[in-house]
């Protein structure tokens, strides 16, 4: 059953910014606002489009909001700078912190941090645009298919699968289009798996299983390539080991109030995390909000919880 807007305050719902993830990020802010309106919360829907943080801090202002919804993805939402920006003028905002989100924004960052706890996660290369090594790479990785990310990039935005040297080369330019660090992972056959926490706990597994052999963007986000399922089909134990990880990523990183954590699961049903999503998609068809309802939570119980806790977080 849906909750109600009780003693909210007004609520900026921030989106849009100005990454390569704005048009996924105004399709999520619509949602938000629609989904709080209706529940009977008075909403200001606010779309930064530019990355001057003196004109971004009087927009915010001017709006007279007492609490902040954070739907921006990519550079500037999940990055930690709109967060400092809210720290500053003191307005309590959903989500993680500073430094949590620009720890799991930066997926090297994030693999060393959770590799050096003893979580599992895929044998990984770091490049430099300047000092990019194929040799130096294969040695380390020892064989094809590889997975090629921009080290600081979501929606899969950049992201290639490599299948020999020429894919590489390819790959790696289109990764250094985003930035000059990219990841270098190797490939895990297998399937792929996401855990949404909220509230310090795991919500049901979804399985993902795009018609293609890779998760990329096209897959995403282009309707009927890819089958959701959830709960994942998988055996009980099994389910409570991947969730146990993802809850320990979560708190490794510092992540508050929710994430979304990604994994693969190797043939031999070993789990590996591919990165987390401190900002998941949030429309009412992304994955977060599947998994929630799977919980019994509706859109617009997340909703509200998120903004609740973020006054939760500042007293």
């Amino acid at each position: 059953m849906t909750q109600t807007a009780s003693g909210l305050g007004t609520i900026g719902v921030l989106m849009g910014g100005y990454s390569s993830e704005r048009e996924i990020s105004l399709r999520s802010g619509r949602v938000v606002i629609e989904s709080l309106t209706k529940a009977g919360c008075s909403v200001v829907p606010l779309d930064i489009s530019t990355s001057d943080r003196g004109q971004i801090k009087d927009a915010i202002r001017g709006s007279n909001i007492q609490v902040a919804f954070i739907a921006l993805h990519g550079t500037f939402g999940e990055d930690g700078a709109i967060q400092s920006i809210l720290e500053e003028l003191e307005i309590p905002y959903t989500g993680s912190g500073v430094d949590a989100s620009a720890c799991a924004f930066n997926k090297v960052l994030t693999q060393k941090k959770l590799k050096a706890h003893g979580l599992p996660v895929a044998d990984f290369s770091v490049v430099y645009f300047q000092s990019a090594d194929l040799e130096d790479i294969l040695k380390e990785l020892k064989q094809f298919p590889l997975v090629v990310k921009p080290a600081c990039e979501g929606s899969s935005f950049g992201v290639n699968l490599a299948r020999d040297k020429e894919g590489l080369t390819v790959a790696l330019q289109e990764a250094f289009r985003y930035g000059p660090q990219a990841i270098v992972e190797r490939f895990i056959p297998g399937r792929e798996l996401t855990v949404g926490i909220l509230e310090k706990q795991a919500l049901p597994i979804v399985e993902i299983r795009p018609q293609k052999q890779f998760f990329d963007f096209e897959a995403k986000y282009q309707k009927g390539l890819t089958d959701y399922i959830v709960p994942a089909p998988l055996p009980e134990d099994l389910a409570r080991h991947i969730a146990d990880i993802a809850l320990q990523a979560h708190q490794i990183l510092g992540c508050e109030s929710y994430s979304r954590i990604d994994f693969r699961l190797d043939l031999e049903e070993r789990p590996f995390i591919l990165e987390i999503n401190t900002i998941p998609g949030f429309t009412e068809t992304s994955l977060f909000p599947k998994a929630a309802r799977q919980a019994g939570l509706d859109f617009t119980d997340v909703c509200l919880k998120l903004v609740q806790m973020a006054y939760g977080k500042k007293k």
